[in-house]
């Protein structure tokens, strides 16, 4: 058995080590340095430029609370974007909303959907729906096209890279545009204990563009720090989310209700 430790610089001060057991998939793609290692304490774990994107142990945690928040707040969401998030844990979220008619997935490097599929197929399977629909694209160029949606989602990478244009203002401008009436958009923001200025950086852009902006939190044991953002923007006032019954591991109409409520730290950093 490999004694083998990989560890991820989670900040320039802070990293986090995990065992492995093996290395499933490793290769320079033409847009990043993407893995597939074994772990003992968290399973199969996707890492891209160092950095850890999913494990088969917590994914769940993500993939719920960046789908099902949002969608919830929409009157009667049908057609549904994805930008990033190619190993398509947010389809898989996304699907198991009735009316559901189209989701779309915006990946940039084909090869992470590929070694999703591969060696996290119960994190991909979404993706072999008939209502999904993926496209190997730059994120940034397609949402300039779209139109209609009624939900999309920035399931991105941290802001370097190929993401650094995902957490602009005039990003989220044209995610507004590209929305429909009742358009509502959701953003993962980083940690508020480790990252709090991309937050600070997130929630002003997008409330420069939209006239609703609310942060919601989830802890994701991976994700720096274990307790994780997400920034919401929405075209209109946010009434009580709809009442649907939904198979999860980490959300509930509880949680629905309450991830709103911020810790005072939080509320400072965003006020």
């Amino acid at each position: 058995m490999m004694n083998t430790w990989f560890s991820e610089l989670q900040t320039r001060h802070v990293s986090l080590g995990l065992k492995i057991e093996d290395v499933l998939w490793h290769e320079q793609t033409a847009y990043q340095e993407l893995a597939v290692l074994q772990t003992e304490a968290y399973g199969r774990m996707l890492v891209l430029d160092g950095a850890i994107q999913t494990t088969i142990v917590d994914e769940f945690v993500y993939h719920e609370m960046i789908t099902h928040v949002p969608l919830l707040f929409h009157p009667h969401p049908r057609k549904v974007a994805v930008i990033g998030g190619g190993d398509g844990g947010a389809i898989r979220e996304i699907l198991k909303h009735p009316g559901i008619e189209e989701a779309h997935l915006i990946e940039i490097d084909e090869k992470v959907v590929e070694a999703s599929r591969r060696f996290l197929p119960e994190i991909a399977e979404g993706l072999e729906d008939d209502r999904a629909h993926v496209h190997f694209t730059d994120g940034i160029a397609w949402v300039k096209e779209a139109r209609d949606f009624d939900v999309i989602m920035v399931d991105s990478t941290d802001p370097v890279g190929p993401a650094e244009g995902l957490f602009v203002p005039e990003f989220y401008q044209s995610i507004y545009e590209a929305l429909g009436s009742d358009g509502i958009m959701v953003a993962q923001s980083e940690s508020p204990f480790l990252e709090p200025e991309i937050i600070q950086r997130v929630m002003a852009g997008v409330s420069k563009a939209f006239p609703v902006t609310r942060l919601y939190l989830a802890n994701v044991p991976t994700y720096p720090s274990g307790l994780w953002s997400f920034t919401m923007g929405s075209k209109n006032t946010l009434k009580s989310p709809r009442n649907v019954s939904l198979t999860t591991r980490y959300w509930t109409p509880e949680i629905q209700r309450n991830c709103f409520d911020l810790p005072r730290f939080v509320e400072d950093l965003i006020r």
